[in-house]
């Protein structure tokens, strides 16, 4: 059977399908990414590509299903209860929906759900995270021609690998962008692709690996009081201009020719604030773009750093509770990995979006202080719960959601010490497997 007759016999289906809880996905903003994506159906009455993008949101929400267990589980059947369609015609579907669409739904829900959450400032900037992570594709012919492989002058990864950058709302752990490419693309690469969409007003924690004098004068060029801030990276050269305090100094970077090559509109010279800072008996130093003290009091710059290790935490939302720690994808060809990709993404998001209406709920927690473990299967099983319900019964769905949010509330956060350790170096040779038997 063809899918888009099939996915017509599904749209007479009197059961509630995901589509219909328009406070997650608008029918109408997907419709336009289609359109935009060149994607979109002819008559609306079948909707074949609307119901493929659930089918991509649900390999991200029902990652332990096949894809033939997947499309029942969204009701994605004909009404006589036989499945509605072969996995290889699913496959199809996926080919002709892209990753273009995905990509713009992504955009427009982040856009959108930023500007309903009110997420907390700092001195009047929303604190970002920009770092970079890894994923594994199935070492199939297409992957291993189009992706990398991580490796050694010894070995290769034994599977080809995606590395993507992403930036996030640190309060919320939603997130604002991404890029990805193949693992042999470095990650400054990616994080320029990032400076053009990163919203005014905000303060960019980067991690020490980000340092790159070029990125960093655009991003803070770029916009309108676009402020970065990273650790010092060791045996950095600067001067100092002038003190603000005892550990507080103005410095100024001096730009190599190699860098100016790269970054047209990079001066020889750009100034910044490097602050200095004890913890637990260590100097700290911190480099950022706030140079104004009076706008900026130094008290509480140091300890913001802190808050980078939220994107961390995202990242092991997405691998280990989302994807139950399966951590190679599903998709054997590239233009669908990105589509699997953007989906993921897109399906983290639209669980932290509900965790941000549930810690709304609750008096001064933010959504970072909630389990996203408990809260998204939660979520998730409420969503399944949705085929069963009548449409007038879906707003109290909705609401129990909100209702519940209090039992995933976390405790405080311990307060712990993982001091970095050398480990020892592989051997460059094999090592020789003893023969012997031992007899008892």
């Amino acid at each position: 059977m063809q899918l888009s007759s099939a996915l017509s016999q599904v749209s007479v289906n009197n059961f509630t399908e995901f589509t219909a809880l328009n406070e997650l996905l608008d029918p109408d903003l997907v419709s336009n990414a289609l359109s935009q994506a060149g994607v979109a159906t002819i008559r609306k009455r079948k909707l074949p590509m609307e119901q493929m993008v659930w089918a991509v949101v649900g390999m991200a929400l029902f990652r332990k299903y096949s894809m033939r267990q997947l499309v029942n589980q969204l009701d994605i059947i004909l009404p006589n209860g036989e499945p509605y369609v072969a996995p290889r015609a699913v496959t199809q579907a996926r080919k002709k929906l892209g990753h273009q669409a995905i990509e713009s739904i992504f955009n427009q829900t982040q856009s959108l759900w930023h500007e309903k959450s009110e997420h907390p400032t700092w001195c009047g900037l929303s604190l970002l995270g920009v770092d970079g992570v890894v994923w594994r594709t199935p070492d199939s012919k297409e992957n291993n021609e189009y992706f990398g492989r991580t490796g050694n002058q010894h070995s290769k990864a034994s599977y080809p690998q995606v590395r993507m950058v992403c930036q996030m709302e640190l309060t919320s752990h939603l997130l604002t962008q991404s890029a990805f490419d193949s693992v042999d693309v470095n990650e400054m690469h990616l994080a320029k692709k990032l400076i053009s969409d990163t919203p005014d007003n905000s303060l960019t924690l980067f991690d020490r690996g980000f340092y790159s004098l070029g990125l960093l004068n655009r991003w803070h060029s770029t916009g309108i009081s676009r402020h970065w801030l990273m650790p010092l990276k060791k045996n950095t050269q600067y001067e100092v201009v002038r003190s603000l305090g005892r550990q507080d100094k103005v410095v100024c970077l001096t730009a190599c020719p190699q860098a100016r090559k790269k970054f047209a509109d990079l001066p020889e010279y750009i100034e910044a604030r490097l602050l200095t800072k004890k913890v637990n008996g260590k100097p700290r130093q911190i480099l950022t773009s706030m140079v104004d003290a009076m706008q900026f009091p130094a008290a509480d710059i140091v300890d913001l750093y802190e808050h980078r290790w939220e994107i961390e935490l995202g990242f092991r939302e997405m691998k280990q509770s989302l994807l139950d720690s399966q951590f190679t994808l599903r998709s054997n060809q590239p233009e669908l990995i990105k589509q699997e990709l953007w989906g993921i993404l897109l399906a983290y998001n639209l669980i932290r979006y509900q965790m941000i209406l549930m810690a709304k709920s609750l008096d001064g927690i933010h959504p970072n202080q909630l389990s996203f473990h408990g809260a998204s299967m939660h979520i998730i099983y409420q969503l399944t719960m949705l085929p069963f319900c009548s449409p007038g019964n879906i707003p109290k769905y909705v609401m129990d959601i909100t209702k519940s949010a209090k039992q995933f509330v976390l405790p405080a956060r311990r307060e712990r010490s993982y001091p970095r350790e050398l480990k020892c170096s592989k051997n460059r040779y094999p090592v020789k497997k003893s023969n012997t038997v031992h007899l008892k």
